[in-house]
């Protein structure tokens, strides 16, 4: 049921640790980074075998970048402490906006029409002028899950990639449940999903507000 999402793992990896290749503690936010608050929609297209159900409408409200100090902290604490301490650091963090499903009607064990606060959030420009954006949250866990203590409780984040082209459309990925580790022999940060494949995010669009 595991597998490692390999394509959404490099370029993940390169825009959480430096946006051009080798881990860059210093680096800062980009100065072509959207004006906030950004208000992201797509469609949510759930082709796994778990997650927040099948398909639908997903926004993103963000109100905050994370600052030079936080992504260096996230780097610090994953390289160096491993996966349950990142998860401690994050949830700490200042809320840097919203992610909701405003349109779920199903059982909703997950909170997915309130949401969950997104606690990492960075931008890269890209040469064409378009914008890269990755966020990343504490998984919310329903009192079941942490009461029976299934497999899933070793997956605690959820991990989103948006790509916009100039004109602030675009598309991306979302991992539901990934665990994270590091190779500190290859240098390598590892992206393992517990669903079949990452949620496609298709038609995403940006907009002020």
């Amino acid at each position: 049921m595991q597998q490692t999402i390999r394509t959404f793992v490099a370029g993940l990896a390169i825009a959480v640790l430096s946006g051009s290749g080798g881990v860059n503690l210093k680096a800062q936010q980009s100065p072509q980074a959207p004006a906030l608050p950004l208000r992201l929609t797509a469609f949510a297209v759930n082709m796994s075998n778990i997650g927040p159900g099948s398909s639908g409408i997903v926004e993103i409200r963000l109100t905050n970048w994370s600052t030079g100090a936080e992504r260096e902290r996230v780097i610090t604490t994953m390289m160096e402490k491993g996966q349950d301490e990142l998860l401690k650091t994050l949830v700490k963090m200042p809320a840097k906006g919203r992610l909701r499903f405003p349109n779920y009607m199903g059982p909703d064990p997950h909170n997915l029409r309130l949401g969950w606060d997104v606690k990492y959030a960075w931008h890269t420009a890209l040469p064409e002028g378009g914008h890269r954006i990755v966020m990343a949250f504490d998984r919310y866990m329903s009192f079941a899950e942490l009461r029976n203590q299934p497999r899933t409780v070793d997956y605690p984040f959820t991990l989103i990639q948006v790509q916009l082209d100039k004109d602030g459309n675009g598309e991306g990925k979302m991992a539901y449940a990934t665990k994270i580790t590091f190779d500190k022999k290859k240098k390598t940060v590892e992206l393992e999903n517990y669903s079949s494949e990452p949620v496609r995010l298709t038609t995403v669009k940006s907009e002020k507000g």
